[in-house]
């Protein structure tokens, strides 16, 4: 083998570890940040705030906010429900998680059919001439105070999203980004092959 011979083969050999060393090393950086720190990739993408597990919303007792209306039989079944409990007088958070989820429904196009508004008002029902010229198609009913297994900590402010099998399985803060909301609704109407 004469230099020249040599002088080819460890040119190779150099690229050919410079290849190796290019796709080895960050896998071995990701395993080394992985497992050996306490850094972890953020696990999830969603806005609001999972209900883990789900929870069954069980039958509850309702009465309609209109005199002659009723409730039906498959509330919170077969489509998307986005809820509000509060008041009937509905003060300003309610107005604000009200217009919250007016205009995420709004804001899905083609999809807001699937999507239903659902206020449970818990005392004071309700603000009637309010709830029928800003919020119309808005379901509004009587409810006890005690909604399980809706959680109470904020809820105030909080819209709860409901699935079409009826499992109440997230909530988002009225007062954040909407966009944070109408994107969680996207994601799940895109992928959900019920309701």
């Amino acid at each position: 083998m004469n230099a020249v011979d040599k002088e080819l083969r460890a040119r190779n050999l150099r690229l050919l570890g410079l290849l190796a060393g290019l796709f080895l090393l960050p896998l071995a950086l990701a395993f080394w940040m992985y497992y050996a720190t306490d850094w972890r990739p953020i696990g999830t993408v969603n806005h609001g705030e999972l209900i883990q597990p789900p929870r069954p919303v069980p039958p509850l007792l309702l009465q309609p906010a209109v005199a002659g209306d009723t409730v039906p039989a498959d509330l919170f079944h077969h489509k998307w429900s986005l809820i509000y409990i509060g008041d009937g007088q509905c003060d300003d958070a309610c107005r604000n998680a009200l217009l919250v989820i007016r205009q995420t429904r709004l804001s899905l196009n083609n999809e807001m059919t699937r999507v239903e508004r659902v206020f449970l008002a818990t005392g004071n029902c309700c603000a009637q001439d309010f709830l029928q010229r800003e919020h119309p198609g808005l379901k509004v009913f009587a409810a006890p105070a005690d909604l399980h297994p809706f959680p109470a900590d904020e809820r105030a402010h909080s819209v709860f999203i409901v699935d079409p099998l009826g499992n109440l399985m997230m909530r988002h803060d009225a007062r954040q980004n909407p966009k944070g909301l109408l994107e969680d609704l996207k994601r799940l109407l895109k992928y959900s092959q019920i309701g």
